[in-house]
């Protein structure tokens, strides 16, 4: 099995297992990163009802990231639809959708998650979708 084969299948079981779970298997993210890991977020921390969007660099960091996501916000889905992959690098297309736990406010938005693997671990993330709405939803 090829390298983005591998990659891809793997991703894959994650996201139907977080898509299932609404947001309650955390731990099937750690399963597949490497120690240290670039982990960002377009909102990069900008205002501080998303602070849990700024940068990681560690496994540890990376569970505070989704830690900090589900207290805050209750996934409503998360759906990918299309997996692209090349060489080291698999990119997940689809959207979301989130209902903020202190406003009410859901937001779904388009979703596009870049990853790059080494050694079978994910080494590399970042994530784009609508920060406006989020914001919006969570202020």
């Amino acid at each position: 099995m090829s390298e983005e084969t591998t990659n891809t299948a793997m991703l894959k079981a994650c996201y139907d297992q977080w898509d299932s779970s609404k947001g309650g298997s955390i731990d099937v993210w750690m399963g597949i990163l490497a120690e240290d890991i670039d982990f960002r977020s377009l909102a990069m921390g900008c205002d501080p009802c998303i602070g849990f969007t700024r940068p990681r660099s560690s496994r540890a960091e990376v569970r505070g990231y989704l830690e900090e996501l589900i207290r805050d916000w209750e996934m409503i889905h998360f759906t990918v639809d299309n997996y692209i992959a090349q060489g080291d690098c698999v990119a997940a297309i689809g959207s979301t959708a989130w209902r903020n736990r202190g406003t009410g406010r859901e937001v779904g938005t388009q979703k596009a998650d870049i990853w790059r693997f080494r050694d079978g671990k994910a080494v590399a993330f970042f994530e784009f979708y609508d920060t406006a709405a989020m914001l919006d939803a969570a202020s």
